[in-house]
């Protein structure tokens, strides 16, 4: 099987490279059409003579990955399996009954069902423990293997038995579908008049979906101002931002160029439609996860004067990717160009081209330029987007993000819903009661949590410093600020109570609500969206803030 699929390989390989070699005399490259051949003479080498049998296409992947491996880190090779995890992000769509699982213990178990997909109309709730999938015992299996086999075609079915909470035992037949992660899973209003639409993430439609969710709030009640909440948002396709840009400004205006090596990476981007809201006042939510298309649109935003931002300086990605076919349904997705917001500027933050060390590099301070935006406020490349108001970040707990990645949140939600079976609550107003918390904290007295706080950390490094300085006379004096320091589980529940509510608290909104509920329940503390909500009621300031006020370099 080895030696024919060599052959079939070498065959296609061999193909190739003939192709290459002629362009490349064409063109004198030299150099590609020996590197090509020492590719060949290497698969062969590897294929006949090592010592164990290989898989060539095994052989020929990773090839093709090492290849775009240091050029940056958007440059990628799909093999034909990944070529299907490359679709779902670019459409966020699959075919399959619609629910996030998660592995406890000998099963895999519900995380999370969408609201309206096959696994949530049957009935399907967090913590269900699958069984059985079309007959066949699930006990050990990964998540990966459960994941494929409830993945399949759109209008097949799948039979899958699953214990609830409760313990009971039901077998239920689902017929997948076309799965589209929602790429605006929220919109709704934060005060009188000014509604708020929470987008997280440029795949294919997510333009009709903003669409809709406009009409629906303007459908609601009179819209005197919008925040458009971009944080977390890693970006997508580059069009769709285009398509959104087209609600908020005149039509054919230029919002994005982009210029690469090749002629056709040249390209001017314009809006195509009559605005939605061509007068209502924007503010758009950043921070340092804010990156590619959602830059394009906040940029965009900011460089004509459009809308306020707010928040943090945004992750700083300018550079363009495009899909490349290489056959035997592989594809490359490379980086051909960087796109320009409308002043001029390339907010890309990192230089990947690499420095005589190998080495990659922030843009430096002297390389940053000055643009002007349509008002002739001073706005700067090479760093991302900097918001017009900036806010400090909110730091969230460790020990309370690990309990949470252990699974120790979601198995007490278990518990909680099995003692709390029929009640329904509120979710602007829930609350984990004390009680409820002690029985959380009696929950945790037999489970590990490896987290060591940061100043415990620290002392480590000192006494390990002051052993290499053989400073032996502070040895008693470390001993006794350990004895002092109380970061065990115990007192790590108490010091960071309130976080650690916090997140009991979303895993059971997230039960009762889904995700658009926990969206709702976050914004009532949200203290970046507050801040959207006064400025955008402050038409002074707003337009101070959009016609005159300079952008900070850093």
């Amino acid at each position: 099987m080895v030696r024919k699929s060599f052959r079939y390989f070498a065959a296609a390989l061999a193909g190739a490279v003939a192709a290459l070699l002629l362009a490349g005399a064409a063109r004198n490259d030299f150099g590609l059409g020996r590197n090509m051949e020492i590719v060949v003479n290497m698969m062969r080498v590897l294929a006949q003579k090592y010592v164990d049998p290989i898989d060539p296409d095994r052989l020929m992947e990773g090839a093709a990955a090492g290849m775009v491996r240091d050029l940056d880190p958007y440059t990628e090779f799909f093999s034909e399996e990944g070529s299907q995890d490359f679709e779902f992000l670019t459409t966020g769509k699959y075919g399959g009954v619609g629910s996030l699982i998660r592995q406890k213990d000998d099963y895999v178990r519900i995380a999370q069902p969408y609201a309206g997909s096959p696994a949530d109309r049957a009935g399907l709730k967090i913590g269900d423990r699958i069984l059985a999938i079309d007959g066949k015992d699930a006990a050990g299996f990964t998540t990966e293997q459960v994941s494929r086999a409830l993945k399949g075609e759109p209008g097949s079915k799948v039979r899958v038995k699953v214990r609830t909470l409760y313990g009971e035992e039901r077998e239920v037949v689902l017929t997948r579908e076309r799965i589209a992660i929602p790429g605006v899973p929220y919109a709704g209003w934060l005060a009188d008049g000014v509604g708020y639409i929470r987008h997280s993430d440029f795949t294919e439609g997510c333009g009709e979906e903003m669409r809709r969710a406009i009409d629906r709030l303007r459908a609601e009640g009179e819209l005197r101002g919008l925040v458009l909440d971009y944080r977390s948002n890693g970006g997508g396709i580059m069009q769709e931002a285009v398509k959104i840009l087209s609600f908020f400004l005149p039509r054919d205006t230029e919002v994005l160029t982009t210029r690469g090596r090749a002629a056709d990476s040249h390209r001017s981007y314009r809006t195509a439609a009559e605005p939605l809201l061509p007068d209502v006042p924007l503010a758009v939510l950043v921070d340092g996860n804010t990156a590619s298309a959602s830059e394009i649109v906040a940029g965009a935003l900011q460089d004509l004067d459009r809308a306020v931002v707010i928040g943090r300086r945004s992750y700083g990605k300018g550079l363009v990717q495009s899909p490349e076919p290489l056959g035997y349904n592989t594809m490359v997705k490379l980086t051909t160009a960087k796109y320009y917001i409308p002043s001029g500027r390339c907010i890309q933050a990192v230089d990947y081209s690499r420095s005589q060390e190998g080495s990659v590099r922030e843009v430096p301070d002297s390389l940053v330029s000055e643009f002007a935006t349509r008002a002739g406020r001073k706005v700067y490349d090479g760093g991302g987007i900097m918001p017009d108001i900036r806010t400090e970040r909110e730091w969230v707990s460790r020990f309370a993000a690990t309990l949470y990645a252990l699974g120790f949140i979601e198995d007490f939600g278990d518990e909680y819903m099995q003692r709390h079976r029929d009640e329904q609550i509120d979710i602007g107003t829930f609350a984990l009661s004390d009680e409820e918390y002690e029985a959380f904290k009696r929950f945790m007295q037999d489970k590990e949590v490896p987290y060591e706080s940061d100043t415990r950390r620290a002392l480590k490094l000192l006494e390990e410093a002051a052993e290499k300085d053989r400073f032996a006379e502070l040895k008693d004096r470390f001993a006794q600020m350990e004895a002092a320091l109380e970061d065990d589980t115990a007192s790590n529940l108490e010091t960071y109570r309130r976080e650690v509510v916090e997140a009991i608290e979303n895993d059971i909104v997230l039960r009762h609500a889904y995700a658009a509920g926990l969206i709702a329940r976050s914004l009532v503390d949200d203290r970046e969206a507050a801040r959207a909500v006064e400025v955008l009621r402050d038409s002074a300031e707003y337009a101070r803030i959009t016609r005159e006020q300079d952008t900070p370099r850093k």
